[in-house]
């Protein structure tokens, strides 16, 4: 696909574009809490694409596969592609902007899910702040619906981070998942836990390229319990994928997860941690809560059905 015309012209991002996404970025992220993907490597510029007008990177959009339904799953279950398009602060109402790019990752988002297994559905997602209305409206207009709401919260590193123990019986370690059958023992796990929206093979390769990526884990003789991963962006810590298996829980397990993972991080000079947690999942906030994390802002997604 391609479109031009005296005003505007629409392809995929090229590296020569990167001053011109520099400045996009800039003006993007300067409204707090706005939602903006970077570009990523080279195997994923064909699922970005950009908007110029008059020399400038009016729009940037592109899409992702992020959680597709491993076999033998409920046929109820759907593989999930999410969208991330911004634009310049003085077009964020500008609709026929944002459905001229959102056309392309629309078409896109068509292909990545004719390779994916075809015995589940495919939803088309988009997660932005709260406070982002524009863009959540332009997505509602488009016939999006809500999907559900995460609380982003933060935990400052410099406060002093509590010194718990496991019950006996319990060990607890750093996984790195060196193997393929490691990495299968995990995913197995994970999809018990979540279900609907299984982490995938193709996630957690991401998370692993991550700076100071680790999982942690706690067994109980040769059966995994818990876990979560943890990984430094930018200049803050992420917690990522926290989980205790429904036999295990209400020990303590999670909690003491929580506190080797701040630990962890404040180990490594780092002075804050966030992580993301369904609104609706009371016990979790609570939980988060009694570690000291605290609310910050709050993401809602919006999905559509690719058929």
């Amino acid at each position: 696909m391609s479109e031009s015309s005296t005003e505007i012209s629409i392809r995929h991002f090229k590296h020569e574009d990167m001053p011109l996404l520099g400045e996009l970025y800039q003006l993007v992220t300067a409204k707090e809490n706005a939602t903006f993907w970077w570009v990523g490597d080279e195997d994923n510029l064909r699922n970005v694409y950009c908007a110029f007008e008059n020399g400038k990177m009016v729009a940037k959009g592109q899409v992702s596969i992020i959680n597709v339904v491993p076999p033998g799953r409920s046929k109820e279950n759907n593989h999930s592609l999410y969208i991330n398009l911004k634009t310049i602060p003085e077009r964020e109402s500008d609709f026929d902007l944002l459905d001229k790019v959102y056309q392309y990752l629309f078409f896109r988002a068509n292909q990545l899910k004719d390779n994916l297994p075809k015995e589940y559905g495919t939803i088309l997602c988009v997660g932005n702040d709260s406070t982002e209305t524009a863009n959540n409206q332009f997505f509602i207009q488009k016939g999006f619906r809500h999907l559900n709401s995460l609380f982003r919260m933060n935990r400052d590193l410099n406060k002093p981070i509590p010194e718990l123990f496991l019950q006996e019986g319990f060990q607890f370690s750093n996984w790195k998942m060196e193997t393929s059958r490691e990495e299968r023992d995990y995913l197995d796990v994970e999809a018990e836990i979540w279900p609907d929206t299984p982490l995938g093979l193709n996630r957690l390769t991401e998370y692993k390229k991550n700076k100071l990526w680790t999982s942690m884990i706690i067994r109980q003789e040769d059966t995994l319990v818990g876990g979560l991963m943890v990984w430094r962006e930018n200049d803050y810590g992420v917690i990522e994928d926290v989980f205790v298996r429904e036999p295990w829980r209400k020990r303590g397990i999670a909690k003491f997860l929580l506190t080797q993972a701040l630990g962890y991080l404040k180990s490594h000079q780092i002075h804050s941690a966030t992580l993301m947690v369904l609104t609706t999942n009371k016990s979790a906030l609570s939980l988060y809560e009694s570690v000291g994390f605290y609310t910050d802002n709050e993401e809602i997604r919006y999905f559509t059905t690719l058929n």
